[in-house]
């Protein structure tokens, strides 16, 4: 299985649940998705993610909310937990990222960009660090974690099924990589993600997934860092 590296800096350098009870996660006209004649809202800022307006748009939970349903349950198991979760989260990245697909494109975006000059590097399977374009790191990121969710060796399915020794280590891997798929939608397509109207349930998703993984120490702070100013305006509101 591949990996995954990342760097910042003016130079590039190599580098790799549940939302709302009841959600349909298969049904993509929650998103309330408008057309691609979109016009940018917010254009011309920096940072359109952390204008106030936007950053105040999120569905009905607030951070507080977010933060219990990150909680592990009383006398839940916390690799059952922790699988639980990692589905329901891809499921909502997958989602969100798909409905962009026609507008992420590897002219539109020849690299897999973040915020802070982040560049992120796929590695393959040979050790080899891939530069890729955007929507190919997405398509290796959420193909990579396709491919584990269906390995009943590593997520089981089985009530007597166990799960791998350093599954925890797997589901850091699989958080980092959907916070990357969603740190690029933040720096590269928020404009059109407003125009759409689907901002709020990005903010939600990034919240939840940020409160979740906060709680378990799912994500280095190096990884983070790039989005902290998002993440402590959409977590103290």
């Amino acid at each position: 299985m591949g990996g995954c590296q990342s760097f910042s800096g003016a130079a590039e350098s190599e580098g790799t649940h549940t939302l709302t009870h009841g959600t349909n996660l298969g049904d993509i006209s929650l998103l309330n998705m408008k057309n691609n004649n979109w016009q940018a809202p917010v254009c011309g800022v920096k940072k359109p993610y952390l204008t106030p307006e936007c950053v105040s748009e999120r569905l009905s939970q607030t951070s507080q909310d977010l933060l219990m349903l990150s909680a592990l349950p009383h006398g839940l198991d916390l690799n059952e937990w922790m699988a639980t979760n990692t589905i329901a989260f891809f499921q909502l990245v997958t989602l969100i990222s798909s409905a962009l697909s026609d507008l992420c494109s590897s002219s539109s975006c020849p690299k897999a960009t973040g915020p802070g000059d982040r560049v992120y590097f796929w590695t393959d399977e040979s050790g080899r660090k891939l530069k890729c374009s955007a929507p190919l790191y997405t398509d290796y990121a959420l193909s990579y974690i396709q491919e584990l969710l269906s390995d009943e060796d590593v997520f089981p399915v089985r009530a007597d099924a166990e799960f791998p020794v350093g599954f925890p280590f797997l589901v850091e891997k699989v958080c980092l990589l959907m916070f990357r798929t969603l740190a690029h939608l933040y720096c590269a397509h928020y404009t059109q993600l407003v125009a759409m109207e689907m901002h709020p349930h990005l903010n939600t998703v990034f919240t939840h997934l940020v409160l979740f993984c906060q709680s378990l120490n799912l994500l280095e702070p190096q990884e983070t860092e790039p989005l902290q100013d998002l993440i402590t305006a959409l977590t103290s509101s």
